[in-house]
C-alpha cells in the first residue's frame, strides 16, 4: 500500500501555523498526510505567540528555509509545499532546491528580481518599515492594519474575527531582506527560478490583495520564463490577502487540489 503523500503548509507573516487547520482537515480527507509546523521560534498557540513576541523576533528568510529543510529531511518522501505570503516565497525557495515534489505559492511575497512595489503593498507593510529597529523585532498589527493588509475583501466583521482568531506578531527581518533583494546579489530572497528539473509550481493571486497585488504575482511568473518546468498561475479576482483563512478558503483549497491531481499528485 502506498503511503499518503506528505503536504507541508507554510504560513506567512502575522498568521499562526494553526490557521491552516481547515486545510489540514480537508487534505487528510483527500488522502494526503498534511502538517503545518510553523516558523522557528513559533509558540504552539496564538495566545503564547502574542505573549512571547521575542521568541519570534529576528528570524530571517534563510533561518526559515533551513528550518523547513530540516523538517523535510525527516520525511519519507519530498512533500508538496503549500505556502501563503512569505510562506509562498519559502515554498518556492525549497522547490528550487529540489526539496519538494511540487509547490503552491498563494499570494507569495516578492522574490529577488520582481520589481513592482505597488503603493498598497508599501502601506500594508508600513507598520514594520516605519522604524528601522523593527528589523530585529517582532511587530504586531492592529485590527485596522489587518483590515487593510488582509481583510479588505471581506466584511469588517469577518476581518475582525479573523484578526482575533489567527494573528500573531511577526518578525520584521524578512520584510527588510525582501525590500533590499534587488540591491543584494546574495539576497536570501533569491529563488532558483531557472531550475528546469524542479517539481511543478502553481502561483495563486487575489485580485483585491493589498499586500501582494496581482502585479507582483505576474512579475514573479515572468521570473520563471527560462525554466522548462511546469509553472502555472490562477487568479481569484475578488479575493484579498486573507484568502487562505476567510470564508472563501475552500475555493482556493479545491483549486489547489484539482491542480495537484492534474500533476499526478
Amino acid at each position: 500500500m502506498t503511503s499518503p503523500k506528505p503536504v507541508l503548509f507554510i504560513h506567512g507573516l502575522w498568521l499562526h501555523a494553526s490557521s491552516w487547520e481547515p486545510w489540514i482537515g480537508l487534505f487528510e480527507r483527500e488522502g494526503y498526510a498534511p502538517s503545518a509546523p510553523g516558523w522557528p521560534g513559533d509558540p504552539a498557540t496564538v495566545a503564547e505567540a502574542r505573549a512571547n513576541p521575542d521568541s519570534i523576533a529576528d528570524h530571517g528568510i534563510d533561518d526559515v528555509v533551513e528550518h523547513f529543510a530540516g523538517i523535510i529531511r525527516g520525511l519519507d518522501a519530498p512533500p508538496i509545499l503549500i505556502g501563503h505570503s512569505f510562506g509562498g516565497m519559502i515554498a518556492q525557495k525549497l522547490l528550487g532546491q529540489d526539496l519538494g515534489a511540487a509547490a503552491v505559492a498563494i499570494d507569495a511575497a516578492q522574490i529577488k528580481g520582481v520589481l513592482p512595489v505597488p503603493l498598497s503593498a508599501l502601506r500594508a507593510t508600513l507598520p514594520v518599515f516605519k522604524n528601522p529597529a523593527n528589523r530585529h523585532r517582532a511587530v504586531s498589527l492592529t485590527a485596522d492594519q489587518f483590515r487593510f493588509a488582509f481583510g479588505n475583501a471581506v466584511s469588517p466583521e469577518e476581518s475582525d474575527a479573523l484578526f482575533e482568531r489567527w494573528t500573531i506578531p511577526a518578525p520584521g527581518k524578512p520584510l527588510f531582506e525582501a525590500a533590499a533583494a534587488n540591491f543584494n546579489p546574495h539576497s536570501p530572497a533569491k529563488v532558483a527560478t531557472g531550475n528546469a528539473n524542479r517539481g511543478p509550481l502553481l502561483l495563486m493571486s487575489g485580485g483585491k490583495d493589498h499586500t501582494v497585488p496581482q502585479s507582483v504575482t505576474r512579475a514573479t511568473l515572468k521570473q520563471y520564463r527560462h525554466s522548462e518546468a511546469v509553472t502555472d498561475i490562477v487568479d481569484f479576482p475578488d479575493k484579498g490577502h486573507s484568502l487562505t483563512i476567510d470564508s472563501g478558503w475552500r475555493e482556493v483549497a479545491d483549486t489547489a487540489l484539482t491542480w495537484l491531481r492534474g500533476q499526478g499528485l
